[in-house]
């Protein structure tokens, strides 16, 4: 049975920086708002990527599918919600979506496959022992 984490919801505020001359948000901060989220999961897991990229190790993005819905409109609210599975010992899939908090209404949804690699080898590369320690 594969296991699917469920990660802490990420709150946001629109700020005019993130939107067109509209006033809606621009379709690529959805991805920006997409990788905050998978950050803080890392984070939340004391996965360091500073100490990663030391070491000549990094996550990657191998493919983003985004569906826009609905835009988000300066002053709103928004959550990004995430669930990621592992795929394999080097590569995960995170299942988000970008959702307003004050109606519930969703904004884009999206999947986003995440490898491990070397930078130096360009390889896949086994995810850090604690990250496989979380799908177990």
């Amino acid at each position: 049975m594969k296991k699917i984490i469920k990660c802490k919801p990420l709150n946001f505020k629109i700020y005019v920086e993130d939107t067109d001359f509209q006033g809606v948000v621009y379709h690529a901060n959805y991805i920006k708002f997409f990788e905050r989220a998978r950050s803080e999961f890392l984070y939340a897991n004391n996965i360091s990527q500073n100490n990663l990229k030391s070491n000549n190790l990094a996550f990657v993005i191998k493919s983003i599918n985004i569906k826009y819905i609905s835009a988000a409109e300066l002053g709103d609210e928004i959550t990004v919600k995430s669930s990621v599975e592992k795929k394999s010992d080097a590569r995960m899939i995170f299942s988000q979506k970008v959702v307003n908090i004050n109606n519930n209404m969703e904004h884009a949804i999206g999947e986003v496959e995440v490898c491990f690699i070397n930078l130096l080898t360009k390889k896949p590369q086994k995810f850090p022992d604690d990250l496989l320690l979380i799908f177990n």
